[in-house]
């Protein structure tokens, strides 16, 4: 068993959480129930399973909620990008997300390494 709330990814993973949240609430309001809810739900998966995961009682079921996680990175690169093609988020919004983002996958790509090695 981990302790989720002492990890730096998940304490990264909180914060870009709530700047996801700010940034999509300025998209246009017809993209409520579309891009908004699948930004913010990818983006709310990736805590989520760092916690669900580190409760889990081996680094077997811990690593694979790892790796569930860090697809749920690339899911939220993704959304991000076609907003930014959409110019729903500006290229200074989006910077600072995919540079937390790409601060946040090191970070798995690490723990999911450490977890091998155990």
């Amino acid at each position: 068993m981990h302790r989720f709330k002492d990890l730096e990814v998940w304490k990264v993973s909180i914060e870009m959480v709530g700047d996801v949240y700010e940034i999509t609430s300025c998209f246009p309001k017809h993209e409520m129930f579309g891009i908004i809810n699948q930004i913010r739900r990818s983006a709310v998966s990736i805590p989520s399973n760092i916690a669900e995961g580190a409760g889990k009682g081996t680094n077997k079921d811990f690593k694979k909620y790892v790796a569930i996680a860090s697809g749920s990175c690339n899911e939220l690169e993704t959304q991000l990008i076609i907003s930014n093609k959409l110019d729903y988020i500006s290229e200074v919004d989006f910077t600072m997300i995919k540079e937390k983002l790409t601060r946040i996958q090191n970070m798995l790509f690490g723990l999911q390494r450490s977890l091998r090695n155990t």
